[in-house]
């Protein structure tokens, strides 16, 4: 028998949970489970300068390895800096286990130093949430955290621990518990056949089918099932901005990005068509544009892991609840058994049509102007060239995020890391410090603006504590870019806050944190800077790209239309 206070349980558990990096930030309320991780080697823990951060690098963590991030942070604002990192995992579905301290349990609701309802708070955004009311309790509860993050549909977990639940001078027995005892949780682990039987014979009859796949397809790791289907039966894929990589994007059946800022070619082939195969997607406001709207002529079946996502938004003709990966190895073995192949005549009739609308508009067509300023659509091509489409890419939010959502052409899952649910500035750095930290010899590029940089800039200083060589490209529009576009297009140009009038130096800025600093204004230097910034293999660079500052994202649906209803220009509409 082996006796550990709360403080070790913790710790010991993690060890034996597999876990290689911790994310925090220590402060009284966890300093016990700080003086226990002090004694254990093989765990490494990352000292992040915000807890914001330390939520987004766990998150990026996760996303590129489908294993649940760990945070560990101490009580009141501690907690409460995590939350919007545990609400971005939340909204797009990452597993992460947050470790919060609270103030001991005879203080809880006296308005103690440094106490908040941390339960409270994060309730409406965890998947499940445990308040430890005694130590021994402490391996089975995160057990079932571990459990709950990363099966079914994932999510973030909390767990929040009181200080006198780690006291050093109590010890308990300690067993490392191999399965999780949750008796009302039992994700589905298949789909039900007859339903798949159906969804194979619809797709087969299909004149104008297409596979609409999201991020699920990602963390359901059924990139390989999905490719197959589509090649089978020759299908039309389109991603939403989750599912990027998990269909190669620089195959001829992939379409482009659908939604807000999808594809022409994307856009019409989901309106036109007559079957719409749904794997890992919800239906989300960004991608149907209205309901009421939204592809009038189409079946729908729809794949997902939670029964409570079908049928959310859209109607699905055909529910199946159950993980991707499953249902799709056997929707592929149904259509190999049926043997009946689709007709030929109309599904060469079918890709005539979208080879117009591509041959019309190409993916994402942009006027490249005369050369004498970078066009932010150029700076992320010379991205994916330099990298040769290899690089993992975190993104922030705005413009630049859809420039590298439309130009990156992401042919593996797992490559593409960012906020898509809750839109969070702030993500990008940190997340990419995730991924390399994790996969120290990959590529890693995080695109951000002047604008979403700074809320995290601070990590620069991470970055050099642990070695993390990522390679920072700002898009610099002076702007806050997607803001004044929308201020373009809706308020009469109207520029309400949307310029920065006072920006840092960049290039001294990083250099001032240990750092490469580049700035680059010509378009002739854009190439050979950026191919010396990821040459230096051991180094942070920091590339400061001057872009157009007038350049809007192409295509945008129309308010309240029909997916097919876009600008293509700033004078230009379909």
């Amino acid at each position: 028998m082996e006796l550990l206070s709360g403080a070790e349980m913790v710790v010991r558990f993690l060890r034996d949970e597999g876990v290689k990096y911790i994310y925090g930030y220590p402060g009284g309320a966890v300093l016990h489970i700080y003086d226990a991780l002090f004694k254990e080697k093989s765990i490494e823990h990352i000292l992040v300068r915000h807890e914001q951060a330390a939520t987004h690098m766990a998150d990026g963590y996760a996303r590129a390895t489908g294993k649940a991030g760990v945070v560990l942070v101490t009580s009141g604002p501690g907690a409460t800096n995590a939350i919007t990192g545990i609400a971005t995992a939340f909204m797009d579905s990452i597993p992460m286990v947050v470790i919060s301290g609270q103030v001991p349990s005879n203080m809880v609701g006296t308005d103690a130093f440094q106490e908040t309802d941390m339960i409270g708070i994060s309730r409406p955004i965890v998947k499940h949430s445990f308040m430890i009311t005694h130590p021994s309790e402490i391996p089975d509860v995160m057990k079932k955290a571990f459990h709950l993050a990363e099966s079914g549909r994932p999510g973030p977990v909390v767990i929040d621990i009181p200080k006198d639940m780690t006291n050093p001078a109590e010890k308990f027995e300690y067993v490392y518990p191999k399965k999780a005892k949750l008796r009302s949780y039992s994700p589905a682990v298949r789909g039900h056949s007859g339903q798949i039987r159906k969804a194979a014979e619809l797709l087969l009859a299909a004149k104008r089918p297409i596979i609409y796949a999201g991020g699920g397809v990602v963390m359901g790791n059924a990139s390989a099932q999905l490719t197959e289907l589509a090649k089978m039966l020759n299908l039309p894929v389109t991603n939403t901005l989750m599912g990027l990589g998990c269909y190669p994007g620089s195959d001829r059946q992939f379409v482009g990005m659908l939604g807000m800022h999808g594809s022409y070619t994307a856009n019409l082939a989901m309106h036109h068509s007559d079957v719409i195969l749904a794997v890992g997607a919800r239906f989300d406001d960004r991608v149907i544009n209205g309901a009421a709207k939204f592809c009038p002529n189409a079946k729908i079946i729809h794949i997902d892991i939670d029964p409570a996502s079908i049928s959310k938004t859209i109607k699905a003709d055909i529910p199946i609840v159950g993980p991707v990966d499953s249902v799709l190895t056997e929707m592929v073995a149904i259509v190999k058994e049926i043997g009946q192949a689709p007709n030929a005549e109309t599904v060469a009739s079918w890709w005539k049509q979208i080879d117009e609308w591509r041959g019309t508009r190409g993916l994402f067509p942009y006027d490249k102007g005369d050369g004498s300023i970078i066009k932010p659509q150029a700076a992320i091509e010379m991205l994916c060239e330099v990298t040769k489409g290899e690089a993992y890419v975190a993104s922030d939010v705005g413009q630049h995020q859809m420039f590298a959502c439309q130009y990156y052409r992401f042919n593996k899952p797992n490559r593409w890391l960012n906020s898509g649910g809750l839109g969070t500035m702030g993500f990008g750095l940190p997340a990419a410090m995730g991924v390399k930290l994790n996969f120290p010899d990959a590529d890693v590029a995080c695109v951000t603006g002047e604008g979403s940089i700074q809320m995290n800039i601070q990590e620069l200083s991470t970055c050099l504590q642990y070695d993390l060589p990522v390679k920072i490209i700002n898009l610099n529009n002076g702007a806050l870019g997607m803001v004044r576009q929308w201020q373009d297009m809706v308020y009469n140009s109207r520029y309400s806050h949307s310029y920065m009038e006072s920006l840092p130096d960049f290039v001294k800025l990083a250099e001032a944190y240990g750092h490469v600093g580049m700035r680059v204004t010509d378009l002739k230097d854009l190439k050979p800077k950026m191919e010396e910034a990821f040459a230096m293999k051991d180094r942070l660079v920091f590339l400061d790209i001057a872009v157009d500052t007038s350049e809007h994202v192409y295509p945008m649906q129309i308010k309240d239309g029909a997916m097919r209803d876009m600008w293509l220009s700033k004078t230009e509409r379909t």
